[in-house]
């Protein structure tokens, strides 16, 4: 006598949660998925994969980067002339008094980042001048800013619990009210 398998009614598995598409319906954007779609495909580089992959994220994943970071990233001698390529926005940085010329491709600029970059012998590129520039990214050095940077992060984790540190929703910070733990 046959034996039939019985699978268990369990679909909680089925769904995949990595995005396919952006969100987002803004035309330009997915003129550009539609162009690293297709590097993605015909190229065999890694590169291009990990950019339509990034184009797809949400903005909390697409963290601002400012210039004064892009500017540290780029002193070691084999980062020199190579393109800084940020799936984002690239922000100003008042504090920074010399900039270097860079070549930098970004999503969005803020005005003042824009201006900073230019007035210091900087290129502005956009993604569709890179795919002809470096359809493989020959040369380049993809950034992100930083995911944890914003103040929502402080307070995930359990607040009062030792050694945690993570910040808790309070009225008021006074000497009254709780403090997160300093150990």
């Amino acid at each position: 006598q046959r034996r039939v398998a019985i699978t268990a009614g369990n679909h909680k598995k089925d769904r995949k949660v990595h995005r396919q598409e952006p969100k987002s319906q803004n035309v330009y954007l997915r003129l550009l998925v539609k162009l690293y779609r297709f590097l993605g495909r015909r190229t065999n580089a890694e590169f291009n994969k990990v950019i339509l992959r990034r184009l797809f994220m949400s903005r909390q994943n697409r963290p601002a980067l400012s210039l004064a970071r892009i500017v540290r990233q780029m002193k070691s001698k084999q980062r020199a002339n190579k393109i800084v390529v940020v799936v984002g926005t690239v922000t100003d940085d008042k504090r920074l008094f010399k900039v270097p010329a860079l070549t930098v491709c970004a999503l969005r600029f803020t005005e003042a980042a824009r201006a900073t970059i230019i007035k210091n012998g900087g290129k502005i590129i956009t993604f569709e001048q890179l795919a002809i520039q470096a359809p493989l990214g020959q040369n380049t050095v993809i950034m992100q800013g930083r995911r944890r940077a914003r103040e929502a992060t402080s307070h995930y984790g359990a607040p009062g619990v030792p050694k945690s540190k993570a910040k808790p929703f309070t009225r008021a910070r006074g000497r009254n009210h709780e403090h997160h733990n300093k150990a």
